[in-house]
């Protein structure tokens, strides 16, 4: 088996290579004079759809809000049904659940990384 430090390093590794290369893709796309005239279109269209957009939620009102509650619902649902995975897991149940078409669906866990604490660089040469 694997040690998970070094796979941890290896990741880590991986995505400056990727950040790296993402950065020069962008300093070629900067010098391209097509590019620009695309982009500044682009954000002219983007303006004009965030215009429409405004203009058709004012029209719809109570609608709009309804959406935006139920969008907060859906969320609050999703992480008591993530809550609520996890504590019949811990209890050493199987978790499965059932939709209207007798479809059976089981959880998806995953794992991520966060920094906890910031280390002082070393001088590297």
């Amino acid at each position: 088996m694997q040690n998970i430090q070094d796979v941890f390093n290896r990741v880590r590794s991986t995505k400056k290579e990727r950040k790296n290369i993402q950065q020069q893709y962008k300093d070629a796309l900067s010098v391209s004079k097509e590019y620009k005239e695309t982009m500044e279109k682009l954000r002219g269209y983007k303006l004009r759809k965030l215009q429409i957009e405004n203009e058709t939620k004012a029209e719809l009102g109570q609608t709009q809000e309804k959406i935006e509650a139920l969008k907060k619902d859906l969320e609050l649902d999703k992480e008591l049904l993530a809550d609520l995975a996890i504590s019949t897991l811990m209890k050493g149940e199987t978790v499965k659940v059932e939709d209207e078409d007798r479809n059976q669906y089981e959880p998806i866990f995953s794992v991520k990384f966060k920094k906890v604490n910031q280390a002082e660089p070393e001088n590297r040469q």
